[in-house]
């Protein structure tokens, strides 16, 4: 969460500069054209493909499957959607980066791979089982009968309390 500070700093001072750059060359009301019809087009992406997005997520449901992937696609939607809404071109490209089908599923898969998100389902009465996303071996199922013991706790992480003594 560090980086969201000089984020919030640096991104705004880059779209400004670009918006200044562009309006230079091309004049103002242009400039501010050319912001709104990347903000309507982003829109009509936007819903194209959370529609398309919701629909492969209620496919892999109804075969009863874990639609992580379309949930963290849903995500990277909706961050591209806020950007594309946010005025500036730099946040645009941003935006249709995670719009668009290929690069947006390859960014989900990266993150999948890389383990940054960890997705669990369970499902209780006669046939309990849980899937969980390990990701080095993918979905792994785990069953068990609805006789077994349950064990129920919280966690803390010590490496969070080493931080806020310090």
């Amino acid at each position: 969460m560090r980086f969201l500070l000089p984020l919030f700093i640096i991104l705004p001072i880059i779209e400004m500069w670009v918006l200044i750059q562009v309006g230079g060359v091309i004049g103002a009301w242009p400039t501010i054209g050319l912001v709104l019809l990347t903000a309507m087009i982003g829109l009509h992406l936007l819903r194209q493909q959370g529609v398309s997005t919701l629909m492969r997520a209620n496919q892999k449901i109804a075969e009863g499957g874990l639609p992580a992937q379309e949930m963290l696609e849903g995500i990277v939607l909706a961050v591209g959607g806020a950007l594309l809404l946010t005025p500036g071109f730099f946040t645009d490209t941003i935006g249709f980066i995670c719009l668009l089908p290929l690069t947006r599923q390859l960014m989900v898969k990266h993150m999948l791979k890389k383990g940054l998100f960890m997705a669990s389902a369970q499902m209780t009465g006669n046939s309990a089982f849980s899937s969980e996303f390990n990701a080095n071996a993918g979905f792994a199922k785990h069953s068990s009968s609805s006789q077994g013991d349950v064990i129920d706790g919280e966690f803390s992480r010590d490496d969070q309390d080493k931080i806020s003594k310090s």
